[in-house]
């Protein structure tokens, strides 16, 4: 059972927490990886674009010229794709990118995304957060005194002052336990778990 150390935004060590195996150490394959990532991008995609056909086109549907006699190709009325501002033919409408991923995979790649930061030594836990205020500035210092970026952090609760002072910065982001996702893990180099948090993750992965 792997022991990490818990420190506050001073960079002290207040205390020691233990990870459960079956959640940060099992097993990395990155082709389970793969599936649950492409699965989370695809689902971002909007699928809004649309093209009008032929029948949606506005315009006569009368023959432009006789069929025979005056050399030209057999046209028939001025909706025809072939024409300037006329219907597309094999054009994108409105669809869904979704792609199913059965429940047990998902909280697998979950359990393995953590894992790989585990292993990798990507892994830092804050006994807590607090801000008076809105300040972009005094995250920037919890960073610093952290020594993390391009960092991923995830509280227990919501919390507007953390939220929100961690907006601005770059490749940062905060995110509450109930919502980390594989991507976001695997997106960001390092994890900064607040300590009531891997309470609210176990708690979730254990089901």
């Amino acid at each position: 059972m792997a022991v990490l150390n818990v420190i506050n935004t001073s960079g002290d060590k207040v205390s020691e927490v233990e990870l459960t195996p079956e959640i940060f150490e099992i097993p990395v394959k990155s082709s389970v990886l793969h599936e649950v990532v492409k699965m989370q991008l695809a689902g971002k995609r909007a699928g809004t674009a649309c093209v009008k056909n032929r029948s949606d086109v506005k315009g006569s549907t009368r023959k432009l010229f006789r069929q025979k006699g005056t050399g030209r190709a057999r046209r028939g009325d001025i909706k025809a794709p072939l024409l300037r501002g006329g219907g597309v033919i094999f054009g994108p409408h409105p669809r869904s990118y979704a792609i199913r991923v059965p429940k047990k995979v998902k909280r697998l790649a979950l359990k393995m995304a953590l894992s790989s930061k585990l292993a990798s030594d990507s892994i830092k836990v804050v006994d807590k957060i607090e801000m008076d205020a809105v300040k972009t500035k005094s995250f920037v210092e919890i960073m610093k005194t952290l020594d993390v970026r391009n960092a991923l952090f995830v509280i227990d609760a919501k919390n507007d002052n953390v939220e929100l002072s961690s907006r601005n910065i770059p490749k940062v982001k905060v995110l509450r336990a109930d919502g980390l996702n594989v991507y976001d893990i695997l997106k960001y180099d390092n994890l900064v778990l607040l300590s009531p948090s891997i309470e609210s993750i176990e708690g979730r992965l254990k089901k």
